[in-house]
C-alpha cells in the first residue's frame, strides 16, 4: 500500500506545469531528433542539459528521459516512409517499414507503431516501477568492496561496447578514468594534473565534454556530408487505421517485444539497438511464414519498435539503483541527476523517494503524450526529414554555446566544448567508440572513491577482500569474462585462417 500512496503522491507532482510542459517538451523534441538522421537523442540531451538544470532534477529527468524515448518512436517515421532510419534503433525497422510503405500500408504501420511504442513504454514503466524499489532495497547491503567489485565488472562488460574492438573500448574507458582525476583530490585536497592552473583545480566539467564529444562532432559529421534530399511518402488520417488481420498479428509480437526488451534494457551496452535485432530475429524464427520478413510483415515493424521503447526504461533500473549508466544516454542523466546535487544509488528511495515517484508517474503521462503527439503529427514530422543541415547546424552550433557557457559563465568551458567536438570528429573517423569515454568520466570519480574507502577499510590488505562474498564474487566474474575474451580471441585468430583456408579449397 505504502507504493500507492507513493505513486498518488507522484502523480500530484507530475500533474504540475512544469512538469507537464517539461513531458511534452521531452517527447515533441526526441520525436524531432528521431526524425532527423545524424543527431541523436544523446547529443540532443547533451545540448539541453544546462536549460534544464534552473527547474530541478524531477523536471530535468523528465524531460530528458522524454527526450529519449521519444527519439526512439520518431526514428520509425523516416524508416517506414523514406527507408532512412533516423536512428541506429530504427534500423531494423526499415526491412518490413519500407515494403509496408511501398504496398500502400505506410500509414497502418504507423498506427501500429505508435500503438506498440505506448504499450512498451506502459509495460517498461510497470517494471521500472517494482523492480527497481526492490533491487534498491538490496543494494543498501552493498559496502565500499561491493561498489568497487560491481564498478570493475561494469568496466569489463562495458568497455565491450564496441564489439569489434575491444581494446578500444578499453582505451576510451581509461582515458575517461584519468580525465576525471583531473583537478582537486576529494579525500585531501591535492590538486592532481593541473599544471598550476587555477582553472583546472576546479576539474573538467563533463558538459562541455558531453557536448563536444556528442553535439559538436555530430555538427561536424554532418557538415562534411554529401545532403541527398530524401522523398517522403505523403499520409492522410484515413490512412492510420490497420486492417483486422495487421491488429490481430501485431499483439502477440508487441507484447514479446515490450518483455525481451526490458530485459535487454538490462544490460550494458546499447540496449536499444541490440533489443531490436533480438526481437526481429526471435519473431522471424518463431513464425510460421518466415518468408514474409522482409518483404512488408507487420511482426518486423511492431515487435522491434515495442523493443526499444521498452529498453530505455529496462535500462533506467541500474541507474536510478546502483547509480551505474549502462549506455551513453544513461550517463548524461546520471550528470543531470548529480548537478543538481542527487545522488543515483540505493539511497535514492530514501533520501530522495519524490523525485523516483514523480518520475515514475511523469512516464505514464508522457508515454500518453507521445501517442497522442505522434498519430496526428506524422506527417508534418515526416516533412521535417527534409529540413536542410545549413539551415539546422548553425541553429544547433548557437544552443550549445549559450548552453555549455551558462552553466558556469566560463570561456574555457566552451573552450573545451570546442576541442572536445574536434576530437570526438577524428575519434569517429578512426572508428573510437565515444560511449566508454563518457561512461569512464561519469564513473570515475564513484570508483575512486569506492578503491580509497576500500583500502582504508582493509587498512590496506587488499587480500581480506575474500572476506566479503559478493564482493569476490563480482571481481571473479570479471576475471572470467576477462578469460573468455582473450580464450576468443586466441582461438579465433589461431583456428579462423585455417578454417576459411578449408573452405577455399
Amino acid at each position: 500500500m505504502e507504493g500507492f500512496a507513493l505513486l498518488y503522491s507522484g502523480f500530484v507532482n507530475s500533474l504540475t506545469t512544469v512538469n507537464l510542459v517539461a513531458g511534452f517538451t521531452g517527447a515533441l523534441v526526441g520525436t524531432l531528433v528521431g526524425v532527423l538522421p545524424g543527431l541523436g537523442p544523446t547529443a540532443t540531451m547533451a545540448l539541453i542539459l544546462p536549460f534544464t538544470l534552473p527547474y530541478g532534477p524531477t523536471t530535468g529527468l523528465i524531460m530528458l528521459t522524454g527526450v529519449w524515448y521519444g527519439a526512439m518512436y520518431g526514428g520509425s517515421t523516416t524508416s517506414v516512409l523514406v527507408n532512412i532510419p533516423g536512428e541506429a534503433a530504427s534500423v531494423v525497422t526499415c526491412l518490413d517499414g519500407y515494403q509496408m510503405c511501398r504496398k500502400g500500408r505506410a500509414g497502418a504501420a504507423l498506427a501500429l507503431v505508435a500503438a506498440g511504442s505506448f504499450a512498451a513504454g506502459t509495460i517498461g514503466i510497470l517494471g521500472l516501477q517494482f523492480f527497481a524499489p526492490v533491487l534498491g532495497n538490496a543494494a543498501l547491503s552493498f559496502g565500499p568492496p561491493e561498489f568497487l567489485g560491481f564498478m570493475i565488472l561494469a568496466f569489463v562488460l562495458l568497455s565491450n561496447l564496441s564489439a569489434e574492438a575491444p581494446l578500444k573500448g578499453t582505451l576510451m574507458i581509461a582515458l575517461g578514468l584519468f580525465l576525471s582525476t583531473i583537478g582537486i583530490n576529494p579525500m585531501d585536497s591535492y590538486p592532481r594534473f593541473t599544471f598550476g592552473s587555477e582553472t583546472l583545480m576546479l576539474g573538467i566539467d563533463f558538459l562541455p565534454i558531453a557536448v563536444g564529444l556528442f553535439g559538436v562532432s555530430e555538427i561536424l559529421s554532418i557538415a562534411v556530408e554529401k545532403y541527398v534530399k530524401p522523398a517522403v511518402s505523403k499520409i492522410r488520417l484515413s490512412e492510420l487505421y490497420p486492417d483486422r488481420d495487421e491488429l490481430r498479428r501485431s499483439i502477440a509480437p508487441m507484447l514479446r517485444g515490450s518483455i525481451l526488451g526490458f530485459f535487454v534494457g538490462l544490460l550494458p551496452g546499447p540496449s536499444t539497438v541490440i533489443s531490436t535485432f533480438v526481437a526481429y530475429a526471435l519473431e522471424k524464427r518463431i513464425s510460421r511464414t518466415p518468408e514474409r520478413f522482409g518483404r512488408g510483415a507487420v511482426e518486423g515493424v511492431v515487435a522491434p519498435e515495442s523493443a526499444n521503447n521498452s529498453a530505455v526504461m529496462g535500462s533506467m533500473i541500474p541507474l536510478l539503483t546502483l547509480g551505474i549508466p549502462f549506455a551513453a544516454p544513461s550517463a548524461i542523466l546520471l550528470a543531470g541527476l548529480r548537478m543538481n546535487n542527487v545522488e543515483p544509488g540505493p539511497m535514492l528511495f530514501v533520501t530522495n523517494p519524490d523525485v523516483f515517484w514523480t518520475f515514475i508517474a511523469a512516464m505514464y503521462l508522457g508515454n500518453l503524450m507521445l501517442l497522442v503527439l505522434n498519430l496526428p503529427l506524422v506527417g508534418v514530422f515526416a516533412r521535417i526529414a527534409v529540413i536542410r543541415p545549413q539551415i539546422l547546424l548553425p541553429i544547433i552550433s548557437v544552443i550549445s554555446l549559450v548552453g555549455v557557457y551558462s552553466v558556469r559563465n566560463s570561456l574555457f568551458d566552451v573552450w573545451v566544448m570546442i576541442a572536445a567536438g574536434v576530437v570526438g570528429y577524428f575519434l569517429r573517423q578512426w572508428k573510437y567508440p565515444i560511449a566508454p569515454f563518457i561512461i569512464g568520466v561519469v564513473l570515475g570519480p564513484t570508483t575512486e572513491n569506492s578503491l580509497r574507502q576500500t583500502l582504508l577499510m582493509f587498512k590496506g590488505d587488499v587480500s581480506l577482500v575474500v572476506d566479503r562474498p559478493l564482493a569476490i564474487t563480482l571481481l571473479a566474474l570479471a576475471a572470467a569474462f576477462l578469460a573468455y575474451r582473450f580464450m576468443a580471441a586466441f582461438f579465433w585468430k589461431k583456428y579462423a585462417p585455417k578454417v576459411e583456408e578449408g573452405k577455399s579449397l
